[in-house]
C-alpha cells in the first residue's frame, strides 16, 4: 500500500443513479473518465434519495459491472454498498467478478445501510442501527475469507472502503478492515475522529495512518479542502445527480487536484 506521505490526491465522482435514463449515466461515466477523474462511484439504493421519491432509479451492482466493462482506467465502486441487501459470500463473489471485469479497478465500498424505504419495500428487516453495524462487523471477515477461497481469486487485494463516522462501532470496524475510510467530516470533526480511529487501531494492532482518508466535498471551498488535505485526506468525492449531470464542479476540482499534486 502507498504510504500516506506519498499518496496523491484523487477525485472520485459519485454519479447518483437517479432521475436519469441509463444512457445518460453511461455517457456521463465516459465523459468523466475522459476528463481524468480517478474513481467513479454510484450508490446502493433502490429509490431516489432526493427529488421525486418515485423518480427514475437504477440498481447499483449491475450498473457497476456494466461500467467496469465500459471503462478502462478509472477505479469504480459503490459509495457505499448496503451490507444488509445481500448474503456476505455473494457480496464477495460479486466483488471478485467485477474486479476481473474491470481488470483490477474495483473498490469494495460498504456500509451498514440506513434508508428505511429500501428495507420496507424490498422485504429486508430494518432493525436498529446497532444491529446493522453488528451485521457489517460479522460479514466482513466472511467476505475476506471467501475472497481467499474463490477460483479464480481476485486480481489484487480488493480495497475495502467503509463509510460512516460512528466512534464506538463504525471506526472500530474501519480500524480492523478498511483500506479507505469515507466520511462527511469537516476539519474539526475529521481531526477528532482520526484520533479516535488511531485508538481503535492501537487496540487491534494496526497502524491506521495507512488507511486512505476520503471525504465528501459538497459545498466546500478549495481552502477548506486544503485544510482537510493537511489532516491527511487524499480522496475527495464530488456528487452529481440526474436528470442533467453537471460536470462543471468536477472540472474545477480536477484543476485543484492537479495543482495540489504538482506542489
Amino acid at each position: 500500500m502507498t504510504s500516506p506521505q506519498n499518496r496523491a490526491v484523487r477525485i472520485g465522482v459519485q454519479i447518483a443513479p437517479q432521475h436519469a435514463q441509463y444512457s445518460q449515466i453511461r455517457e456521463t461515466a465516459a465523459a468523466l473518465e475522459e476528463l481524468g477523474v480517478d474513481v467513479l462511484f454510484n450508490w446502493d439504493h433502490f429509490f431516489p434519495l432526493s427529488g421525486e421519491p418515485d423518480g427514475l432509479h437504477f440498481e447499483s451492482w449491475t450498473m457497476l459491472a456494466a461500467l467496469a466493462e465500459q471503462t478502462s482506467r478509472v477505479e469504480l465502486g459503490a459509495l457505499v454498498n448496503c451490507n444488509s441487501y445481500r448474503n456476505a459470500n455473494l457480496q464477495a463473489d460479486m466483488a471478485r467478478t467485477i474486479d476481473h471485469i474491470s481488470g483490477g479497478r474495483f473498490i469494495f465500498g460498504t456500509g451498514s445501510g440506513w434508508f428505511e424505504r429500501d428495507y420496507d419495500e424490498y422485504g429486508y428487516e430494518f432493525g436498529t442501527a446497532g444491529q446493522r453495524l453488528d451485521a457489517l462487523a460479522a460479514n466482513l471477515p466472511i467476505i475476506e475469507a471467501r475472497w481467499a477461497k474463490l477460483n479464480p481469486p481476485p486480481t489484487r487485494h480488493i480495497p475495502v472502503l467503509i463509510g460512516g463516522g460512528g466512534e464506538k462501532k463504525t471506526l472500530k470496524i474501519v480500524a480492523q478492515h478498511a483500506d479507505i475510510w469515507h466520511s462527511f467530516s469537516d476539519v474539526a470533526t475529521l481531526e477528532h475522529k482520526l484520533g479516535v480511529l488511531a485508538k481503535h487501531g492501537d487496540a487491534v494492532g494496526r497502524d491506521t495512518s495507512q488507511i486512505e482518508i476520503s471525504t465528501e466535498l459538497k459545498t466546500r471551498t478549495p481552502e477548506q479542502a486544503d485544510e482537510l488535505h493537511a489532516l491527511g485526506a487524499t480522496l475527495f468525492t464530488v456528487g452529481i445527480t440526474g436528470p442533467d449531470y453537471d460536470l462543471a464542479p468536477v472540472r474545477d476540482w480536477l484543476a485543484w487536484r492537479d495543482a495540489v499534486n504538482a506542489a
